[in-house]
């Protein structure tokens, strides 16, 4: 991991190599681009990996603002944050969650689990803030409106298109963590799944121009799964704190009910009253019957999925709680036997031989002789 002081040295550019030390090499790459922002012949190609690409001014009624819009160059800007996410997770990784998790000594699927609980707990956390605040200053909370009216969204500020490319950008780099990290291979099939269908929502929404739809929508999801990995964590420090699992439970229908109620209600009902309703890609209009029914089928595949993995845990978990209870209620109580009077000799026995009462041995009765 990054900036960790080893004992062990590996040759170079082995897999053990790479591995160990994939934080500072992506460290060593973000360097150079920040270097080359010093000489005016490289500058120019050090921005286009640093800041958003294709700014437009819009006029407005009192000046002109900058708003941006995607393309391919936005593939580089992804790549050098994609780095940049590589050293922050692996400085979480080495002073944070490290520390913990020697103190609470874990066993190998436990801290596996912990480590990408702890991982997710702060993106999470970040993205919820960041998300909210966005969301805030936008005034798309406020305007429930704004979510499907002026479609399409194709110019954005340039904090909404900050954070798509950042949102890509991390769940992009899960992917490689899995080797790095050396996810367990009965892990990795569950965490392809929910890495893929971050990336696919993700990037459908800022391709479609449904960017504001993919805020809120983003907002309630972080907002269940913070709670979600915070539970696991308290857990694993605590096996009998499971109070916030019930509180998760009890948000997780909720918020599943919201998205669908949302992505109902701008896509069902807020786009197919739009009067442009042409199917357009050049400028970003892709609000037609087969589109919309393709993003709702999608949406509410989506959650259904995530529905039925809920409900098959959960009955799981009642199941296994069940059975605990009524193992516990069948295994018989050991009766107590009565115990046996014995009749003693006047006194006690001391190494097989009676003793009287004030430790001399009684006197051996003389048998007459006939």
């Amino acid at each position: 991991m990054a900036f960790r002081r080893r004992t062990k040295s590996y040759p170079l550019f082995s897999q053990e190599f790479v591995i160990h030390n994939h934080a500072d090499i992506g460290f060593c790459l973000v360097l150079c681009v920040l270097i080359g922002l010093m000489f005016e012949v490289t500058a120019k190609t050090a921005f286009l990996f640093i800041l958003p690409q294709y700014n437009v001014s819009v006029p407005t009624a009192d000046s002109e603002t900058v708003h941006y819009h995607y393309g391919l160059k936005d593939l580089v800007t992804i790549l050098f944050y994609i780095f940049i996410t590589i050293i922050l997770h692996a400085v979480v990784q080495e002073y944070i969650l490290d520390k913990i998790s020697k103190r609470l000594h874990l066993s190998k699927v436990k801290h596996s689990k912990f480590n990408e609980s702890g991982q997710l707990v702060v993106f999470h956390l970040s993205s919820v803030i960041w998300c909210f605040y966005v969301v805030v200053t936008e005034g798309y909370l406020t305007n429930p409106r704004s979510l499907w009216e002026d479609y399409p969204h194709v110019y954005l500020p340039f904090q909404v298109k900050f954070f798509y490319l950042c949102q890509l950008a991390y769940w992009l780099h899960a992917l490689p963590e899995l080797y790095f990290q050396k996810v367990r291979k009965e892990e990795i099939p569950r965490q392809l799944q929910y890495i893929c269908l971050y990336l696919v929502h993700i990037a459908g929404a800022y391709l479609l121009n449904l960017s504001r739809l993919g805020l809120i929508l983003l907002l309630l999801q972080y907002s269940t799964e913070f709670l979600f990995h915070t539970a696991r964590l308290f857990y694993f420090a605590d096996e009998n704190n499971e109070k916030l699992f019930n509180a998760w439970a009890a948000v997780f229908g909720v918020t599943r009910l919201f998205i669908l109620t949302l992505a109902v209600l701008a896509i069902g009902f807020g786009l197919a009253r739009m009067e442009n309703q042409a199917f357009d890609p050049e400028r970003g209009n892709f609000n037609t019957l087969l589109c919309r029914l393709c993003v709702l089928l999608l949406v509410c595949a989506a959650q259904a999925w995530l529905m039925w993995r809920f409900i098959h845990s959960q009955l799981r978990h009642w199941r296994e709680y069940w059975n605990e209870q009524s193992a516990k209620r069948r295994v018989p109580a050991v009766p107590r036997l009565p115990a046996r009077l014995i009749k003693r000799e006047s006194g006690y026995h001391e190494n097989g031989v009676v003793k009287a009462e004030n430790g001399t041995s009684p006197r051996t009765k003389k048998l007459k002789s006939p």
